[in-house]
């Protein structure tokens, strides 16, 4: 899956500046690049081993190495450093802090033996690296990546702000530190929103419901949830498996998603509940809802009021005669 990351990042005669990951796209796994070079854990042929599984103790060391391929007629010359891993927001895609960003996992604790190298045209360099785990780390899963910085900046356009903008290309870190694992999820804050029309059957109701999905283990998840509304009665008015997830959930990670209901009631009252699985986890959230034709309902409402002063006038006339 391919990741773009707007960042602020210090460069010269530019004012702001943008970080391009690069990350295998979806299917089967393969090396991370971008078409000029790629990162990937060493072995014996290109995209055999397209991620680094690693497994330590508190206070393990691990050493492993890592291969930058240049695809171009130049040489090109690499910044390498450690990465945390985490969820973005907007879609819980896979994504890395950048080189300033401060590292806390699996980022801090990865160290190549150079942190600079040049590779010259249509060649590959591999560069050792040291993993060491603090006698301190949490059990469970640390993802995070071992990255290679183009040192070069480009200008890009950012409407009416230059941009310098530096790609990078990363190889996944899959690593464990020994101890128990606690797999553990969260659906929270649901809501729901409805856009229904003032006359009922002029138009087509919709909804939105949005929820946080919250992996509150140690271990990274692989969610899948499903979407039921039932009505006055138990009537159910929506079943549904939802397909706009993570392909894996990291530790600690919080993120918003939503989901778009066509053909939501128009005069109903119940219930919807979002169930989240994932190995040996289930979890649900729900919230209720009411769906009034409110333009109906406020001329009856209007209507029975005024019908009920008329009333009140009346027999105040009759009274007082």
């Amino acid at each position: 899956m391919s990741v773009l990351r707007g960042l602020i990042l210090p460069v010269a005669a530019l004012p702001v500046a943008a970080l391009l990951l690069a990350w295998p796209a979806a299917g089967p796994a393969s090396a991370a690049e971008n078409g000029e070079w790629a990162v990937y854990p060493a072995a014996s042929q290109l995209g055999s081993r397209p991620y680094f599984y690693l497994s330590a103790d508190p206070g393990g060391t691990v050493t492993d190495r890592v291969t930058v391929a240049n695809k171009t007629a130049a040489p090109l010359s690499f910044l390498l450093y450690g990465a945390d891993a985490y969820n973005t927001e907007r879609d819980g895609g896979f994504a890395v802090r950048t080189r300033q960003e401060k590292q806390t996992g699996a980022g801090a604790w990865i160290r190549p033996d150079r942190d600079r190298v040049t590779v010259p045209p249509h060649s590959a360099v591999t560069v050792p690296y040291t993993l060491t785990v603090p006698a301190d780390a949490e059990p469970g899963d640390h993802p995070g990546a071992v990255v290679a910085l183009d040192e070069r900046i480009a200008e890009g356009s950012g409407g009416s702000v230059a941009l310098g903008v530096q790609r990078a290309v990363g190889a996944r870190v899959y690593l464990r530190v020994g101890g128990p694992t606690v797999p553990a999820l969260g659906v929270e804050d649901v809501t729901l929103a409805q856009d229904r029309p003032l006359v009922p059957g002029t138009g087509t109701s919709t909804a939105v419901v949005s929820y946080t999905l919250y992996n509150r283990g140690n271990v990274t998840l692989n969610p899948k949830v499903a979407l039921k509304a039932r009505g006055l009665f138990g009537r159910t008015l929506l079943t549904r498996d939802l397909d706009r997830l993570p392909a894996e959930l990291l530790p600690r990670q919080k993120i918003r998603l939503s989901e778009r209901w066509t053909g939501s009631p128009q005069l109903d009252w119940g219930e919807l509940t979002l169930t989240a699985t994932a190995k040996d986890v289930r979890e649900s959230g729900r919230v209720s809802f009411l769906a009034l034709p409110w333009l109906p309902l406020a001329v009856l409402l209007g209507g029975g009021a005024a019908g009920v002063l008329g009333l009140w006038i009346r027999r105040r006339r009759a009274l007082s005669t």
